[in-house]
């Protein structure tokens, strides 16, 4: 499919904005917010500005690293879908082989910067999500089977267990319950993106699960991993790392989820609209139940 890609002149200068496109900054974002919160838990409070400011550093630079790669190595693809056809690797305003080199780079940067400032731990929990993303999603899983985001969204599950060893060395039962929180969020959230954007996937050859099993088998299985969410949402506080506050707060946001799903089900093509808003409430979800942490933790 390289033939399909749009390639402008390699000699056109990339710009900031260019490469920080290439590390996909949104998804970055969420994904410190969900170590920082695992931070403040594990802390019973807040951590210092240097331990802070030194691993969620490490993290993103270890996104982004990963990020950059799996743009490298979809760019055949990439250029299919509408949602990503204007990236960089595919425009042409980055080279191939400079976005793979400055996504190894990133990641030598983070174990470094870890290692030093942090704790080997961390640098260890931080490489093996960087390794999960690229070989096991990027590599192997994404073009091969609608489980991909299923196993691959364990990739995105790392953050609570770095912010976790961050601050003290070590991974315990309430940070293995937020990697399965994000985990089991993943699918509904991707799923809900998938259900609008299918004929992108469709084009580029992407076995995602509307496309090979279709909508309402889809849409059942969003249901089941969203009550599977919501029993993980509970196990955390059963560790009583976190107080009631956000217990309360998790059967909240975990009920809504779930009610979300309820108009999606009635939902048929063409019409996506609650394929969209699910996929936005997922987003809420993620970012409310981790502040939630932040609540029951402070409070605890």
């Amino acid at each position: 499919m390289t033939e399909l890609v749009e390639v402008r002149s390699l000699g056109h200068r990339a710009s900031v904005k260019d490469y920080l496109a290439l590390t996909k900054p949104r998804i970055i974002v969420l994904l410190v917010i969900t170590a920082y919160c695992a931070m403040v838990v594990a802390q019973g409070g807040w951590p210092s500005i240097r331990l802070t400011v030194a691993a969620l550093l490490g993290l993103a630079l270890s996104t982004a690293g990963a990020h950059s790669i799996n743009m490298w190595y979809d760019r055949d693809i990439d250029a299919i879908m509408s949602r990503t056809r204007r990236r960089p690797v595919v425009t042409g305003r980055i080279a191939p082989s400079t976005a793979i080199l400055f996504g190894i780079g990133l990641e030598l940067a983070s174990i470094v910067l870890l290692v030093w400032q942090v704790n080997l731990l961390t640098a260890v929990w931080s490489t093996a999500g960087f390794l999960f993303y690229v070989f096991v999603y990027t590599f192997w899983l994404k073009r091969r089977t609608p489980q991909n985001i299923v196993i691959g969204g364990a990739a995105g599950a790392f953050p609570p267990l770095v912010g976790w060893a961050a601050v003290t060395g070590q991974v315990s039962l309430a940070a293995l319950w937020m990697f399965l929180i994000v985990f089991l969020w993943t699918p509904p959230h991707f799923w809900a993106l998938a259900l609008y954007k299918q004929d992108d996937y469709r084009r580029a050859g992407i076995p995602m699960m509307p496309v090979v099993q279709g909508e309402q088998s889809t849409k059942r299985q969003s249901i089941v991993y969203s009550v599977l969410l919501l029993g993980a949402s509970i196990g955390l506080y059963a560790t009583h790392a976190v107080d009631v506050w956000y217990l309360v707060i998790a059967l909240a946001l975990g009920l809504g989820f779930l009610m979300a799903h309820l108009p999606l089900m009635r939902e048929r093509l063409p019409q996506v609209r609650w394929a969209k808003r699910t996929f936005h409430v997922s987003l809420w979800y993620m970012t409310g139940i981790f502040a939630a942490m932040i609540v029951g933790s402070i409070v605890h």
